[in-house]
């Protein structure tokens, strides 16, 4: 494989990494105005925030299957599109059905498209042999910034649903598409499904420390996805214009966390990366926690960024190196864990709210993501390193 077509599959797939964060803070930054369009009550909106991870835990496991039979290139090539128009359908409808279906759409697709993504990225870390996939990640932060930032535009000029969701998906499917044209994984044709058939099957007990750092992390992010704007406007005071902020805030220092991180990986090596961030994450919900006021809470949301933006990338890195003969088998079962954190997450956070304090409920995602500490080490065994050191001597670099 030329160094030519690598730099180009690695672009794209940035790209439809890009293309998803967009697409996700589009519509978590927009909770509070879906559930007034639609008058789903506080009681209900749990079910609907639980809904989507259950089904994007579905369209994972069936692309665990679907791999084996196509490329995960093709898979994305069209998640991404149904995505994207699943995002529109939640702006275009009326009726609480309509809001059902086009979440049922988004969960489904989100699944499919986030285990393929990464099952890209390890396969293009694997054929680059130095940590990357933290740059991937960074670009999904990036479309995260630049989508919640189109959400405090819609509320600010007090736009409908559809005339915030339209433009973004004008512009972003053609994009998506044309890119994926330059699509490519880290392994020769045919060479993917001769070794997920002859590479061994995955040990869900070696896999199984990487699940719960993912659940944790994901946990934490899902607050901060689906709860930061609801909890700045109800329980610190911020106006709904504001309330949008924290949501950026985060994004922004995953952004920063993630363009460094990879140099962090190679210099300190994953275990010393991941167990700085769980700490530095668990002291921005005690921030959150405790704040005064909505702009102590940025400062928690900050902290929570820079924390967790470095686990779920080495979480994914990580079980591609453990199982390096099915890769993609173990980063779909990995990718469930992902849906998992949310759909714990969010109704955990929600109950705890209502029934004691949302100040209260912010301690229970602080413990959990200080329980990664436990299994760091998971991330530093030498199946999951590249040879001698952090990183194997490359020959070639290849961008």
């Amino acid at each position: 494989m030329t160094d030519a077509r690598l730099r180009h599959g690695r672009a794209s797939l940035a790209l439809s990494f890009f293309v998803q964060g967009v697409t996700f803070a589009l519509l978590v930054t927009r909770i509070p105005a879906i559930q007034d369009r639609y008058g789903i009550s506080d009681g209900l909106l749990p079910v609907f925030l639980a809904a989507v991870p259950i089904l994007a835990g579905v369209g994972s496991v069936v692309t665990e299957k679907v791999v084996a039979r196509v490329r995960p290139r093709v898979v994305l090539r069209w998640a991404q599109p149904v995505v994207l128009l699943a995002l529109l359908g939640v702006g275009a409808g009326s009726e609480l059905w309509q809001a059902a279906v086009a979440l049922g759409v988004f969960g489904l697709s989100v699944g499919a498209l986030d285990a393929s993504m990464n099952m890209m990225g390890v396969s293009l870390q694997r054929a680059y042999g130095r940590s990357i996939m933290l740059g991937f990640h960074a670009a999904y932060s990036l479309g995260g910034i630049a989508g919640a930032s189109m959400a405090w535009a819609g509320a600010h000029w007090d736009l409908t649903l559809l005339a915030s969701y339209l433009p973004a998906v004008v512009l972003l499917l053609p994009a998506a598409f044309i890119g994926s044209r330059w699509y490519v994984e880290g392994k020769a044709e045919g060479e993917g499904q001769e070794a997920e058939r002859q590479g061994g099957s995955v040990s869900f007990k070696l896999l199984m420390p990487l699940c719960l750092v993912m659940s944790f992390a994901y946990i934490g992010d899902s607050t901060v996805s689906n709860w930061s704007a609801k909890y700045l406007q109800d329980v610190l005071g911020s106006s709904e214009q504001l309330s949008t902020v924290p949501y950026n805030v985060y994004m922004v220092t995953t952004l920063l966390g993630r363009a460094v991180g990879d140099f962090g990986v190679r210099r300190f090596g994953a275990v010393a990366v991941v167990r700085f961030g769980s700490v530095l994450a668990a002291a921005g919900f005690a921030v959150v926690a405790v704040a005064s006021g909505a702009w102590i809470g940025m400062l928690g949301f900050t902290m929570l960024g820079l924390g967790l933006c470095v686990i779920v990338p080495q979480t994914f890195a990580a079980a591609g190196r453990m199982f390096p003969g099915a890769s993609d088998t173990a980063i779909a079962r990995l990718n469930v864990f992902n849906y998992v954190g949310f759909l714990v997450g969010s109704p955990l956070v929600g109950a705890l709210g209502d029934a004691w304090s949302y100040r209260g409920a912010m301690l229970v995602p602080m413990v959990l993501v200080l329980a990664t500490l436990v299994y760091a080490k998971s991330f530093g065994s030498e199946p999951a390193r590249y040879g001698g050191g952090h990183e194997r001597p490359r020959t070639v670099d290849v961008g």
